[in-house]
């Protein structure tokens, strides 16, 4: 796969995903030429469409939000290929295409440190993003049980060494999120002419944050209302002209404050709109007034956000976890979770012993939201140049990242918009859903990282955990095993024959890996990249399974 080398700002922000000078250069993995025609036979629109009108027909009722009280997120895994007919092709040469989804998630929980358990039978993370993923892992495993096998026809075709598969050649996979990833994507300037989402940050709270954790209970709701983009506490600040200082003065809720000072940026090389966030300014002269807030928190060690009224609140390029409501979850955000994808694959160390290649995203299509194209490529590929020394098939991708133009109906905007003046306060739904193209129980229905309905003397019980938790997928993966004979199994596989299935379990989802293993590798280099910089990240970011 050839690589593209292309040129980007320096901002130097975050010690694992890291800027380089502006004059660097570096490889992208870019499509092959056989799927450069497809990756533009489809829209970020008949995308959209297609994951909504899955979600509305193939999804029960059951997880899905109570109307005009609750809202939700939703993601998706699209299958884009040729058709079989060719002669249906159109008469300018261009090929026609199908898509079909594959996987599709929901949800906007994640459970806190203190609920982790080790048996891995729960789901730590049930944000839509990362509901998606487990559930394509899960028509992943299908598709490889129907190659290796069963003999039938797959998305996979025979490798070139022994157990080894290969994705098909004309395929590639469209990522869908109904809103853009939390983390850093969701960092994004606001100019002056539009409405105003988030809160002004007094300068009081910006000198003592400690205010988030007081017992005053109103206070962190207040904070997240105000953070969140959508919220009904928003209102539109009117915006008076910039005084001769260069400063502003803006009004909300009755009262006037005056903007912070832009920090000083002549030691970064920033692009134009990282500029645009720390000076005040676009290049086209609009005034950034704040930026949207994002909930994660900076992982620990991190040097953290400064806090600072206005555009200045937050620090682009850091690694960040979820937050969690008085219990600190270990989730790093779904930024960063797209970003190790991009680097890892899809996959999993686990399927990865059966493929020649991590399979990668050729796109991610958000859905209307707010939305800014600089920081979804800063979150997902230019924080992540710096990666290197990746064993062969691993690579940081040149992921094709679009925008539609079409509206979630379940989203926390849409219902605002239908819920109009009625009474009622307006919450996250708090089930998740999981459905995957697989002919036995497509369907999963989770809440606080269970199956809905599962009481605490059920915890631990068979029929207490979700098709996509970690050890139903190791179960999956094991039903893989025996059903193809051991001489057919890949290399990597065939040392751990006669290893017991609870020690294989911890060697692939515990701390230490498979040693050797091409995935292992490359998920080293995320590793080294944090110890260099004595980062005390969660686990989740050295490349073990969300």
């Amino acid at each position: 796969m050839r690589g593209k080398s292309l040129p980007h700002g320096g901002f130097k922000a975050c010690p694992c995903f890291s800027f380089v000078p502006t004059n660097t250069r570096f490889m992208l993995r870019e499509l092959p030429g056989d799927l450069e025609g497809l990756s533009t036979m489809w829209t970020a629109d008949e995308i959209a469409r297609l994951c909504y009108e899955h979600y509305g027909s193939k999804l029960p009722k059951q997880g899905k939000p109570e109307p005009n009280r609750e809202w939700t997120l939703l993601a998706a895994v699209v299958k884009i290929q040729p058709t079989a007919d060719q002669a249906c092709d159109h008469s300018d040469g261009r090929v026609q295409v199908t898509k079909e989804v594959v996987s599709m998630g929901t949800g906007t929980k994640c459970i806190g440190q203190s609920k982790m358990r080790k048996s891995g039978d729960i789901l730590n993370d049930s944000h839509a993003e990362v509901i998606a993923r487990r559930s394509f892992q899960r028509y992943l495993l299908h598709q490889l049980h129907l190659a290796a096998a069963l003999k039938e026809d797959s998305i996979f075709l025979p490798g070139s060494q022994r157990g080894l598969w290969k994705l098909r050649p004309d395929l590639l996979f469209v990522f869908f999120s109904s809103h853009t990833p939390c983390g850093d994507a969701s960092i994004i300037p606001m100019l002056e002419f539009e409405d105003q989402p988030c809160c002004p940050v007094s300068r009081d709270w910006a000198s003592n944050p400690s205010v988030e954790t007081s017992d005053n209970l109103e206070a962190p709701e207040d904070k997240r209302k105000c953070e969140d983009p959508e919220s009904p506490v928003t209102k539109k600040m009117r915006l008076e002209p910039r005084t001769p200082g260069g400063t502003a003065h803006r009004q909300s809720f009755g009262s006037q404050e005056r903007g912070p000072n832009p920090p000083d940026v002549s030691s970064s090389n920033l692009t134009a709109e990282e500029l645009a966030s720390v000076t005040g300014m676009t290049p086209s002269g609009a005034q950034v007034v704040d930026v949207y807030r994002t909930g994660a928190k900076c992982v620990p060690g991190e040097a953290g956000d400064s806090g600072q009224p206005g555009a200045a609140y937050h620090r682009v390029g850091l690694l960040r976890v979820k937050p969690g409501r008085g219990d600190r979850t270990r989730s790093m955000s779904c930024s960063d979770k797209l970003a190790r994808w991009n680097i890892l694959g899809c996959q999993g160390a686990l399927l990865m012993h059966f493929l020649e290649e991590p399979i990668y995203l050729s796109a991610v299509v958000i859905g209307k939201c707010p939305y800014s194209q600089e920081a979804m490529q800063r979150a997902l590929i230019r924080r992540c140049q710096n990666v290197s020394a990746l064993p062969e098939g691993f690579g940081v991708q040149e992921v094709k990242i679009q925008q539609s133009d079409l509206l979630f109906e379940q989203s926390r905007r849409a219902v605002q918009t239908r819920k109009a003046d009625s009474p009622g306060r307006l919450v996250p739904c708090g089930a998740a859903i999981s459905w995957s193209a697989v002919p036995e129980q497509p369907l999963d229905v989770t809440a606080n990282g269970f199956p809905q309905g599962t009481t605490k003397k059920g915890i631990g019980r068979l029929q207490a955990r979700s098709r996509i938790s970690k050890v139903e997928l190791f179960r999956s993966f094991q039903k893989l095993l025996s059903s193809i004979s051991e001489d057919k199994w890949p290399d990597s596989l065939r040392k751990w024959q006669q290893r017991p299935a609870k020690s294989f379990f911890i060697q692939q989802w515990g701390s230490q890996g498979v040693a050797g293993h091409s995935y292992e590798e490359a998920a080293a280099c995320l590793r080294h990249r944090v110890s260099c910089s004595r980062c005390r990240c969660p686990p989740a970011i050295h490349g073990r399974r969300s």
